[in-house]
């Protein structure tokens, strides 16, 4: 597989890597056999860079990639993990945590939990209000110059706290959405992220299962998907949305791939230090992804995906309101 190197400072790894939050929850019921041989899967199909979170069903997802990972050699792999994110026994979300002593704790865990020694990304889930991003990365640089972290990431941050962070210590990749109806990117993170020398790990490269191709009306109806509670997946937003699809899927079949394998191709196909990260939860679904690396998209190819996507063609959020009120990547550059 090809390799991609995050940012200036970060590290070489595979052109796709593999986010693994709905094998623990999220996305209704997932098989815990199937999602090992997932990851299993995806291993030997090349890909390198294995991404996680500590609040991912409270600590269960660490324990499942420990569990896929336990006999892989540790250099093998990158683990990526989003931390500081707090949550209830009910399962809710409560709030951010970032500061330095609670960023030691929840490490600590999560090397626990994953069974290593060291993590290859380490980054806050989202912008703690009530910390500065300097305390947090400062917190966060001092685990690294211990051993226990590689390099410093980010997730959906805008500009100015890019800047903030990169400047107390460099920044190897900012994790965010990216994807063919979702280029809020674009308006001036990714020439931000650019100019520093920070890569970009894309998640929701088809839109959460929005624009894969296989996503129905009637999907998702059975056990509990977050997804049904989003704008984008309700009521005339879903129709809106679903028209959208047809006309990916008439671009894919001139191409000769599959919609998910387009969409998936046009995120890689926006730079080179850009990594789209792929939630398969099946081998299925993993194979079909592994496929966007065929995928060659020309000039004419994009031209025409250009005109059917402008940015903004998606109907709804991306979050629900209160969620996307504490997105520090929705906030307007200042300068």
């Amino acid at each position: 597989m090809e390799q991609r190197k995050l940012g200036s400072t970060g590290p070489t790894v595979s052109a796709l890597g593999l986010g693994c939050m709905g094998m623990s929850e999220v996305y209704g019921p997932a098989d815990r056999g199937e999602s090992i041989a997932t990851i299993h899967a995806a291993l030997d199909a090349g890909i390198t860079l294995v991404d996680t979170g500590d609040f991912y069903a409270m600590g269960h997802n660490e324990m499942l990639v420990r569990e896929a990972l336990q006999d892989v050699p540790r250099d093998k792999v990158q683990i990526s993990v989003k931390f500081g994110a707090l949550r209830g026994p009910a399962g809710e979300f409560t709030g951010m945590d970032t500061r330095p002593a609670a960023t030691r704790n929840f490490l600590a865990y999560s090397l626990q939990r994953l069974g290593t020694d060291y993590i290859d990304i380490y980054r806050p889930a989202r912008l703690d209000p009530n910390i500065p991003i300097e305390e947090t990365i400062g917190a966060i640089a001092d685990l690294v110059k211990a051993g226990y972290i590689r390099h410093i990431g980010l997730s959906e941050v805008g500009s100015d706290t890019i800047r903030r962070a990169h400047a107390v210590h460099p920044i190897a990749d900012l994790q965010i959405e990216y994807s063919l109806i979702e280029r809020g990117i674009e308006r001036d993170i990714l020439t931000t992220c650019r100019e520093l020398g920070i890569g970009i790990t894309a998640y929701g490269v088809l839109a959460r299962g929005l624009i894969s191709g296989h996503w129905s009306k009637d999907a998702g109806k059975t056990g509990k998907d977050y997804r049904l509670m989003t704008p984008r997946f309700q009521g005339s937003n879903l129709d809106a949305n679903l028209a959208l699809v047809e006309q990916l899927r008439a671009i894919a079949a001139e191409i000769g791939a599959t919609p998910a394998q387009v969409a998936i191709a046009w995120v890689a196909a926006q730079g080179k230090e850009i990594v789209p990260l792929v939630g398969a939860r099946t081998r299925n679904r993993l194979s079909e992804a592994l496929g966007a690396a065929k995928v060659t998209l020309t000039p004419a190819h994009l031209a025409v995906l250009a005109k059917a996507f402008p940015p903004d063609v998606a109907a709804g959020t991306r979050y629900a309101a209160e969620q996307m009120a504490h997105l520090d990547s929705e906030k307007p550059a200042t300068a």
